[in-house]
């Protein structure tokens, strides 16, 4: 991948607190300028739901999940290279920037609609466990793909798009 400034990825250097690091010494994959780590909050709320389709018990911390970009995840994070992370995500290609942020939403609408929908639901545990084991299944291909794209899989024209996930997920 090549840097939006023309720079190759293997000898980028992104300025940031760790001045002199380049990403190969971080957990930023260096050919697409991307973190895994920012799927950790889809992972998180993945946990949630598959804990709540067992039992009632994790529905206000499902509840509780919020979605972040990209940047707002990375910002308040422990993450060493934070700040590597966000200069790196703004330089990075914009096509597969773009993609990863399309899966983002997409995932993002997912869990939203599961959360409005547990949150307007008479609260009984069924319901509850019903909501969370019907809803499990659709982000998980997207955070697959969504990993796939941050590792530096092909964002070409025969890779599916994230409507064309979510309406083979809706076909089942």
């Amino acid at each position: 991948m090549t840097f939006r400034n023309g720079a190759d990825a293997r000898q980028a250097s992104v300025e940031a607190p760790d001045a002199g690091r380049s990403l190969t010494d971080t957990s930023i994959n260096p050919a697409t300028g991307l973190a895994t780590g920012y799927l950790n909050r889809f992972n998180e709320a993945i946990m949630l739901l598959d804990m709540l389709s067992n039992g009632p018990e994790f529905r206000d911390d499902f509840l509780a999940w919020k979605p972040m970009s990209y940047r707002k995840h990375f910002r308040p994070s422990h993450f060493k290279t934070r700040d590597m992370a966000i200069a790196a995500y703004d330089q990075a290609d914009p096509n597969v920037r773009n993609t990863l942020d399309t899966l983002a939403v997409t995932m993002t609408i997912v869990l939203a609609a599961t959360r409005a929908a547990m949150d307007d639901a008479d609260r009984r545990p069924e319901t509850v466990a019903a909501l969370a084991g019907n809803a499990i299944g659709w982000p998980k291909p997207l955070i697959a793909r969504a990993g796939a794209i941050i590792n530096g899989e092909s964002v070409g024209e025969n890779a599916p798009t994230p409507q064309d996930v979510v309406d083979k997920l809706m076909k089942r």
